[in-house]
């Protein structure tokens, strides 16, 4: 299959590459040069617009920062519906807010192009192992048309329902797994600061009704103070803004979610944006230290 992908970063380059691994044509187009060079020695073709990788592409897959970028990249100048191609099929794996894949959805359904939103959970490490949670809106013949691409990046793919619902899911995801993150750095700095190895806490904890794969996975990171980016706590802060603005919107009240948003807006703030979302540890710790 001939299959389009724009967004190569963190997470697309990885997947970009397990498709190509597995036999499909690629035709890129990114922003910078600089990200088209792990490509140059596999089977993938360069293109100088969205819309010419459109041309060449019975699938393209968007992986791309947030909903302007991929109203850009689908509906813009040169983007991927200014091909005119009917029957075109784009799955976007961005996280973005549901109301704005329903929005791209419904105009590109008006062209002629299937869209269905596939946000993924897993971070860098699940991108690079193939091994990523992928939540599906969309009609369920385009996700049956892309699953075989899901199954080549994932390990699993569930169709959660109509156009926006992936994006209810991972919003969810990112609800779960942004306090999750906040309650194991707050567990653990409690147990510091009074004197109690959290490695020891957390040993005895995974035993327990308080076990989870952030305690196991997360923690471990956190106690080996390996703060390198998975999953950067920009990022994590941009998905918690899209819940409260969907909270805002539903007229939900969501006290958890808006006191998580709250410590990731504190860390893009005071310079920790660019690391792991687990650096919540290091904030906490900061602000439990007397200057």
């Amino acid at each position: 299959m001939n299959v389009g992908f724009i967004g190569l970063g963190l997470m697309g380059r990885p997947m970009a590459l397990h498709l190509e691994k597995a036999g499909h044509t690629l035709h890129l187009w990114a922003r910078r040069p600089e990200s088209l060079a792990p490509f140059k020695d596999v089977n993938a073709k360069t293109h100088a617009t969205p819309a010419e990788v459109a041309k060449h592409a019975d699938v393209v897959v968007t992986m791309v920062a947030d909903a302007p970028d991929v109203e850009a990249v689908c509906l813009g100048e040169n983007g991927l519906a200014s091909s005119g191609k009917k029957g075109l099929i784009i799955v976007d794996m961005s996280t973005i807010a549901p109301d704005a894949a329903r929005r791209i959805g419904d105009r590109l359904e008006a062209l002629g192009i299937d869209f269905v939103d596939a946000p993924v959970s897993g971070g860098e490490v699940g991108a690079i192992n193939a091994a990523l949670t992928i939540m599906a809106g969309g009609k369920a013949e385009a996700f049956e048309t892309v699953k075989p691409l899901f199954e080549k990046m994932g390990k699993s793919a569930t169709l959660i329902g109509d156009r926006g619902a992936g994006q209810v899911a991972k919003a969810c995801n990112q609800i779960l797994t942004g306090v999750g993150v906040l309650a194991v750095a707050e567990a653990f700095n409690f147990a510091a600061k009074s004197g109690v190895d959290p490695a020891k806490v957390r040993e005895a904890l995974l035993g327990g009704f308080a076990y989870s794969k952030i305690l196991e996975n997360h923690g471990q990171r956190m106690l080996d103070r390996n703060f390198k980016p998975g999953f950067k706590a920009w990022m994590h802060q941009k998905d918690l803004r899209i819940v409260m603005e969907e909270a805002h919107r539903l007229g939900l009240m969501l006290p958890s979610s808006a006191a998580t948003a709250q410590v990731f807006n504190a860390m893009v703030g005071s310079g920790l944006g660019e690391n792991d979302s687990i650096a919540a540890l290091k904030l906490l710790e900061k602000m439990s230290t007397p200057e």
